[in-house]
Formats: structure tokens, sequence, C-alpha cells
């Protein structure tokens, strides 16, 4: 039984002893996580957090540029439509002119051909009455010769056919 009761003793009873080897080995084992464990996963968490603190960073200063892109996209697209329809307008108004110039000039051609025809038609109005004249003259002459059935002479003649000319201008 003694030995026995020692077995019984021994757990029994308080032993400072071990609890202090197992305090001391505790806080070595702090010491030692601490140096080889601890400072290098958090050495890992400081870099893992700096890393995705710098993606965030690049993300937030990526979408700040796409947004700047937008913008001027917008903006170049908006001034490319604004200088289109500029365009535009001005081919329709010089369009407008060009048509404006183009009847303006085919009116100014028609009113010269208008004229110069009339000039002509005007011009041979003229010398069909000095030929229709000169026609009746001539018939004049040879019906006052063979009434009269005496030569004139050509001075004779001129005086009468101009008489005769101006009192059939003055019947009209």
């Amino acid at each position: 039984m003694t030995t026995n009761a020692y077995v019984l003793g021994a757990g029994a009873g308080f032993n400072g002893g071990d609890i202090l080897f197992q305090l001391v080995m505790f806080i070595i084992l702090l010491a030692l996580l601490k140096k080889f464990a601890w400072a290098p996963l958090m050495g890992i968490m400081t870099q893992r957090e700096e890393h995705i603190a710098s993606e965030i960073e690049a993300a937030e200063k990526s979408r700040v540029e796409a947004n700047q892109l937008l913008e001027q996209t917008r903006a170049e697209v908006k001034t490319a439509r604004l200088e289109a329809q500029n365009t535009i307008e001005n081919a329709k108004k010089l369009g407008e002119e060009q048509k404006t110039e183009i009847l303006a000039a085919a009116r100014a051609e028609s009113e010269r051909l208008k004229e110069s025809a009339k000039l002509e038609i005007a011009q041979e109005r003229d010398n069909a009455m000095n030929s229709l004249r000169e026609q009746v003259a001539a018939l004049s002459v040879m019906i006052a010769s063979k009434v009269i059935e005496k030569d004139l002479s050509a001075a004779d003649q001129e005086t009468l056919i101009n008489q005769y000319i101006k009192e059939a201008g003055e019947e009209r």
C-alpha cells in the first residue's frame, strides 16, 4: 500500500515546480513562436495588406483614368458631331449660294441672249425694210418711167424714190 499511497499522494499534492517549469516552457514557446512564427506571419500579413492596398489604389486610379477617358471621348464625339453638323450646314449654305449664283448667271445669259436676239431681229427687220425700199423704189421707177415714158436722170430718180418712201412711211 505504501507504493500506491505514494503514487496517490504524488498526484494529489500541489507541485509548484512542475507548474513553474510548464510556465517557463510556455513563455519560451511563446518567445520562440513570436520570433520564428509570429514576426514572419505578421510580415506576410503586412505585405499582403500593403499589396491589397496598392491594388485597391491602382484600381481606383484606373477607374478615375477610365472615367476621364470616357468624358474626354464623349467630349470629342460631341465636338465631332458639332463639326460635322457645321460642315453640313456650311455645305448647304454653299450649295444654296451656288444655286443662286447659277440661277443669276442663267438669267443674265438669258437676258443677254434675248437682247441679242432683239437686236438681231431689229437689224434683220431694218435690212428687210431697206431691201424692200430698194425693190419698191426700183419698181416705182420702172412704173413711173413706163407711165411717163421718159427716162429720168439718176438724181431725179433718187429724189422721186426718197419722196415716195417718205410718203409711204408717213402713211404707216
